[in-house]
């Protein structure tokens, strides 16, 4: 029974290493010289070769009409949301780091409740403390994202790697002006990805077959950046794979990525619910940070602690007002429930 209850901190686990996998993976592949949007058509078709025989089997029995209107509506969901965000990010990564990648992944949530609110999906209510905790939650978590990025301060040397000279370059350091713009689009790259989870939650009220739906999402996002990629790219080079990092990369974010931790993720919500999976997500930024620091050699510097501790911070500020804000909802519904069925008896007694 021990073993039982331990069986969802194991998975969350696993999947923040499958995670921090993906930002190491495709680091390597883009720094090797594989063309961010090619890597993106590639990816997207392993995973829709991924999840198209798995939806087959496993949702063949649900019954999800599918209208040409809302085909429409999965079309633009993908192009705007997935197409949009993945290629904004992989061209990011040319410009920073796996770890500055997998950092600005907590502000997500920040950002789908900011946008939520813009487009009056959310409501802010400060005179409660959960809404106060979403409000501040959000501004640090965003803070720490422009702090990550735009703030360095002195290094973090790991073995005295780095020589202690006036004219010192790290193994993987970048150009100033280059870490802007990769910082700007992987918060660009956040911000449409934060659009999707909005839009998704609508078009799965209308097309309830998730794994059908995420399928259909990724062979749309594969065909969307194939047109963006050969209008780009005219090198036809530059499509071929060996069987090298670019393979294994390409094979691992659209495979185990997409496909397994799919399953893992929610099989982990069914079991314990959406914030038990959120907690989790500043592990994949720790474990990102260490293997970089120590395969890469990549330079950590203390602004950059600091921007992820006010980031981590944010996270939880936002999930705990959520949470909390669920759980009142929850138990005022239940309370007039009850005070309804009172009621109900009531009036039975009194027409007695």
């Amino acid at each position: 029974m021990g073993m039982e209850s331990q069986k969802p901190y194991l998975a969350m686990v696993f999947i923040q290493f499958v995670y921090a996998g993906m930002a190491l993976f495709s680091k390597a592949a883009i720094a090797k010289g594989m063309n961010p949007f090619v890597f993106v058509v590639y990816r997207q078709a392993f995973a829709s070769l991924a999840l198209a025989p798995l939806a087959f089997f496993f949702e063949s029995g649900k019954t999800a009409p599918l209208s040409y209107t809302l085909l429409c509506k999965i079309f633009f969901v993908s192009l705007f949301g997935i197409t949009l965000s993945l290629n904004l990010y992989y061209v990011a990564l040319n410009y920073t780091s796996a770890t500055f990648a997998a950092a600005t992944t907590n502000a997500i949530p920040a950002i789908t409740f900011v946008l939520a609110v813009i487009l009056r999906l959310e409501s802010i209510s400060i005179k409660y403390l959960h809404g106060v905790a979403k409000v501040l939650g959000s501004v640090l978590s965003l803070s720490g994202a422009l702090v990550f990025a735009f703030v360095k301060g002195p290094s973090i040397k790991f073995f005295n790697w780095y020589p202690s000279t006036q004219n010192q370059t790290t193994p993987h350091s970048y150009h100033r002006n280059d870490w802007i713009k990769g910082a700007l689009l992987m918060l660009s790259a956040n911000t449409a990805w934060s659009l999707w989870l909005i839009l998704q939650g609508v078009v799965v009220k209308q097309y309830p077959a998730k794994l059908r739906l995420t399928a259909l999402q990724c062979f749309f996002s594969c065909i969307q950046s194939a047109f963006c990629a050969i209008a780009i790219e005219r090198d036809p080079t530059a499509w071929k794979l060996g069987w090298d990092v670019n393979l294994l990369s390409v094979a691992y974010c659209g495979i185990i990525v997409t496909g397994i931790t799919y399953w893992l993720r929610v099989w982990v919500i069914e079991k314990r619910g959406p914030v038990f999976t959120s907690l989790f997500t500043p592990l994949a930024l720790i474990i990102t940070a260490i293997i970089s620091a120590f395969l890469w050699k990549e330079a950590l510097f203390w602004g950059s602690i600091g921007g992820a501790i006010l980031l981590v911070g944010g996270l939880y500020g936002v999930l705990w007002g959520k949470n909390n804000e669920e759980y009142q909802r929850t138990t005022k519904t239940s309370e007039q429930r009850q005070d309804c069925k009172e009621e109900i008896i009531l009036e039975c007694i009194t027409h007695q």
